[in-house]
């Protein structure tokens, strides 16, 4: 009887969430997905550089039209400001310092004043790419990457670059630039796009129709009391993971599927843009490499643009602005504030303690693997593999104990409330929190 209701509920399942689900996904998107394709071909007509441009602009504006409707003139208003700070800083060598505290005020205005949060709420993801674009590129002109300074037609080309503007990833302005000379549209290309989005919508269904059933309808273990609350967290965890894999993979098949996303060693040309790590945050070595591999481009983009220019600081201080840098272009939420400042912490403390023990040990226990010729004597030793997958098991419990703030049964329109953000930590016990403090105490012990 037990087997004939999991048979059910999975046959209700299938019918009841995964088609729907994965139609449903196919129907927000495939008006993106034609646009970008009808900008890659323009590109790749012989059209002059300024058509390209004016084609990937239109195609910018019209998705942010479907996706946003009116709203859109704020993401407009954004991408004006950042070229007007520009041009009028274009003399000077602070561009990018002076364009990121304009952004920062305009995002604080929108966000407290201007905008109601619902509204902006739904627009935070293009407002960042927005924001990110704007400020690589004017850090770029400071540096010299970039040599001449663009047109405002190169510029909204570039900001509201069709692959990008909806769901990321950040591209460079050089990069826009490779895109829009317009490369071959092969078998590869092709590939690349139906794998990435086949993949995402598998995310997406594991998302919505797997993950919040986890527990006990697919592994059947049956608790009470806190242990509950823990499994909860993880099915919690385990579906907002998933659901940042889904816009992962559908912003590499978008930017694909609009000409970027690749690389070129001598004739040989690869797509093979990667925004996401499933495996590394899911088993991963440590929480270092769960922040680097949870968003690639935006790992490189803080640690290029903000890290490298923190640096200077210290190195603690450094890591401190990164993760306040990230919180500040999510938006001002209590919960991803309070999740990015204590992966910042957790991150730096494991950092320290590993570094400690690997030179103690001699041994290859970094929270990065090591180089196959590094200098550690103890390689393969089976304590070695011991204490890297205590850690590993030690970062899946800190994701857990950070993914239980993401239930989609207490969100709404708005975001989460700091009240739910304590609420969960608190029937958590602050578990990873206390663990971190005490990894941080056995760190300067030793």
């Amino acid at each position: 009887m037990e087997s004939f209701g999991r048979q059910e509920f999975l046959w209700f399942l299938a019918e009841g969430c995964v088609v729907p689900t994965a139609w449903q996904g196919l129907e927000q998107v495939w008006q993106l997905l034609l646009v970008c394709c009808l900008c890659r071909i323009i590109c790749r007509l012989g059209f002059s550089v300024h058509v390209k441009h004016l084609s990937s602009l239109a195609g910018g504006l019209y998705v942010l039209y479907v996706f946003f409707e009116l709203n859109m003139i704020w993401v407009i208003a954004l991408s004006l400001v950042c070229y007007l700070i520009l041009f009028l800083c274009r003399r000077s060598s602070n561009r990018g310092v002076f364009l990121s505290l304009a952004i920062l005020i305009y995002m604080l205005m929108g966000e407290l004043h201007m905008i109601d949060a619902e509204t902006w709420h739904k627009m935070r993801g293009s407002q960042m790419v927005v924001a990110m674009k704007a400020i690589s590129l004017a850090f770029d002109l400071d540096r010299g990457a970039v040599s001449s300074f663009p047109t405002m037609l190169d510029f909204l080309g570039y900001i509201c670059f069709v692959g990008t503007v909806i769901f990321g990833p950040w591209i460079s302005f050089s990069s826009y630039r490779d895109a829009v000379d317009g490369r071959k549209m092969n078998f590869a290309w092709f590939a690349k796009i139906a794998l990435s989005f086949i993949k995402s919508q598998f995310c997406l269904v594991i998302s919505t129709c797997i993950a919040p059933y986890l527990f006990p309808y697919f592994i059947p273990i049956y608790v009470d009391g806190l242990p509950h609350r823990w499994l909860h967290a993880y099915e919690n965890a385990v579906s907002f993971h998933f659901s940042n894999y889904f816009v992962s993979y559908l912003s590499e098949t978008t930017m694909v599927m609009a000409g970027a996303g690749f690389s070129e060693h001598k004739d040989n040309l690869k797509w093979d843009i990667t925004v996401a790590k499933p495996l590394n945050v899911e088993l991963p070595r440590s929480m270092v490499e769960v922040v680097t591999s949870w968003n690639l481009p935006m790992s490189r983009w803080l640690n290029k643009y903000v890290f490298k220019s923190a640096l200077k600081l210290g190195t603690f201080p450094a890591i401190l602005v990164t993760y306040t840098a990230s919180a500040l272009l999510h938006g001002l939420s209590f919960h991803l504030g309070a999740v990015l400042l204590s992966l910042g912490f957790i991150t730096y403390v494991e950092h320290v303690l590993r570094k400690r023990l690997a030179a103690i040990f001699s041994a290859c226990i970094l929270s990065k693997r090591c180089p196959n010729d590094c200098q550690h004597q103890n390689k393969k030793n089976m304590w070695v593999y011991g204490i890297n997958l205590f850690f590993s098991a030690l970062s899946i419990f800190h994701l857990t104990y950070l993914g239980s703030l993401f239930d989609l049964d207490a969100e709404d329109e708005k975001g989460y409330l700091a009240s739910h953000t304590i609420q969960k930590w608190s029937e958590l016990n602050w578990a990873s929190h206390w663990v971190m403090l005490g990894c941080w105490v056995f760190y300067w012990l030793i």
